[in-house]
């Protein structure tokens, strides 16, 4: 029980935690976490407890006062298999907070992990008291101890996944060392159709890691197992009844051709309905009994939460990537100039952020004939989410719209212009940006004005291998921060010459010098050969620079001016 009190206070992030035991029974009273040495906890915590068990239900509570404390209370209730009330898992803050859905899902999660082990440690209990009987019974009883260990370590193990390949491969290791399979199979259910996500755990190798789908509504029994939501156990060779009655293989068209003997088919339910089956498969005969069952109907259970966790996570990521792709620009094609960017997200699949690049025509000037300009950006909205995700779009936008109503003004005024409108439209975004405009001139140069948010230096090579840093700089965009004018810089791009923009996560990473790693850029764009292509270029430099285990995506965007 201290164990789960731990878990709790750990997974919440709040101070103190308990396990409270019906009283009705012989370990009445509770079991704290993390409370002061000898002491226990307030009589006040006790009673909200006493709450959970009289209602059944949970409860979130913000600011406690009418018990004679002042405090946030989360608590759920422990159940028994028959639905009777077993305790209650609590946590507790000194600091007044307010719970989040997240909160209260975790907690439940962990109280039916709770539940589930006190089941097993009740079940436990009453085969080692009939140890005496004979030598066999004991055997039983050291079988159910590590189904027990099994499914505590499930609870730990699975509930930090975050991908199905990652579920996959903790079921793997759990199962192999307890219960021995030659294979899992792992399905899950799709518009109609399963689809199997496989590993293989030893004996037979299966047929690669993803194979063909087939209907929920054919005769497999695992297709049965997630129609009807019920284990299914197939024993024997294909005369058995099972077999005999879908008169099909054993289990899954994966085992078709494996020779195997026992297949288990657990429906994984999920929160809104069954999301497939766990299958667990040996190539010889395995019983299973009552409890062996009930240890892998909660063993899938603890699978459909993560499997439930993963796709919620890829789907939340697969909609910020989205999101974010549709932001990054399609270059226009520009005569006289070369233009190429790189976009590397993030090692970590849930990250995603706010770097960004762009690049489009600016209106003409009132009084100006030339055409031709310009605009470039390269930024990075604070923070890895979605939030920053829809800011950079949202900012994105917004400094197009500053190019475009102030025709003929500097990108200084633009970058202040964007500040002005945050503020006003309360929009809070914080980053750094590298805003420029670049307008063709005489004798096939180009005339570069850019203005520096706090962002990285961009860089200028010319034909001739030489380097300049273009470091002035002012502070970074801040929606705290009262908007003031913006210093503008000019150079001439002579023809050859590359200037290169790039975020942050290419050269930050941990336990390196930054400055160390901006130096090794500069000496490897001055040592790239001068007709190199710059989409050969940018990948080259982030070989080169970029870290290994990128913990922020990174940018990289060069424009080249055509030689002579």
């Amino acid at each position: 029980m201290n164990r789960f009190a731990r878990l709790a206070t750990r997974l919440l992030a709040a101070p103190l935690g308990l396990v409270w035991l019906e009283p009705a029974g012989e370990n009445a009273g509770a079991v704290p976490e993390c409370w002061p040495v000898g002491t226990r906890p307030d009589p006040a915590v006790m009673a909200c407890c006493r709450r959970v068990a009289a209602d059944g239900r949970t409860r979130l509570l913000s600011h406690v006062e009418d018990v004679g404390g002042a405090f946030a209370f989360a608590g759920v209730p422990l159940v028994g298999g028959s639905g009777e009330l077993l305790g209650v898992l609590a946590v507790t803050d000194l600091d007044l907070r307010e719970w989040t859905e997240d909160d209260a899902r975790d907690l439940s999660d962990l109280a039916a992990a709770c539940s589930a082990q006190m089941r097993m440690r009740t079940r436990s209990e009453t085969v080692r008291q009939a140890r005496a009987a004979a030598e066999g019974e004991a055997s039983r009883v050291h079988e159910l101890l590590n189904r027990s260990e099994l499914l505590l370590r499930a609870s730990e193990d699975l509930a930090d996944t975050r991908s199905l390949d990652g579920v996959r491969q903790r079921v793997g290791d759990l199962v192999s060392g307890d219960l021995k399979p030659s294979c899992i199979d792992l399905v899950l259910l799709r518009r109609g159709m399963l689809h199997r996500v496989l590993s293989p755990v030893g004996g037979a190798p299966l047929r690669g890691t993803v194979t063909e789908s087939f209907p929920v509504g054919s005769d497999w029994p695992v297709a049965r197992a997630v129609r009807q939501n019920r284990v299914i156990v197939v024993d024997g060779p294909p005369e058995a009844e099972e077999a005999r009655a879908a008169s099909v293989p054993l289990a899954t068209p994966a085992f078709e051709t494996l020779g195997l003997e026992t297949a288990a088919c657990l429906p994984l339910r999920g929160t809104h309905g069954v999301l497939g089956a766990l299958v667990l498969a040996w190539d010889a005969p395995y019983a299973i009994g009552t409890d062996e069952r009930a240890v892998l109907t909660t063993l899938a259970g603890y699978t459909a939460q993560a499997v439930e966790r993963a796709l919620h996570l890829d789907e939340r990521i697969t909609v910020a990537r989205q999101l974010q792709r549709a932001m990054l620009t399609e270059l226009p094609a520009v005569p006289g100039l070369e233009l190429s960017a790189l976009y590397r997200p993030a090692a970590r699949e849930d990250m995603v952020g706010g770097d960004w690049y762009d690049a489009y025509p600016l209106p003409l000037a009132p009084g100006v004939a030339a055409t031709g300009a310009l605009a470039l950006t390269v930024g990075d909205i604070t923070g890895h989410d979605m939030r920053a995700a829809a800011l950079m779009g949202q900012v994105r936008s917004m400094l197009r719209q500053a190019d475009h109503d102030h025709p003929g003004e500097g990108p200084g005024q633009a970058l202040s212009a964007l500040e002005r409108a945050c503020r006003r439209l309360n929009l809070p975004a914080s980053g750094t940006a590298v805003h420029a405009h670049l307008a063709p001139a005489a004798d096939g140069r180009w005339r570069l004005r850019w203005s520096n948010a706090g962002h990285p230096a961009p860089l200028v090579v010319t034909a001739d291998g030489a380097v300049e840093t273009l470091g002035r700089h002012d502070v970074l965009l801040h929606h705290a921060l009262t908007p003031g004018p913006r210093t503008c810089d000019s150079r001439s791009l002579p023809p050859g010459s590359t200037l290169l923009l790039y975020t942050d996560g290419l050269v930050e990473e941990r336990g390196e010098d930054i400055e160390n790693n901006v130096e090794r850029l500069s000496r490897l764009l001055a040592a790239a050969p001068a007709d190199l292509p710059l989409k050969a270029l940018l990948r080259s430099l982030l070989d080169g620079v970029g870290p290994r285990d990128a913990r922020d995506d990174a940018v990289l965007f060069a424009v080249r001016v055509a030689a002579s």
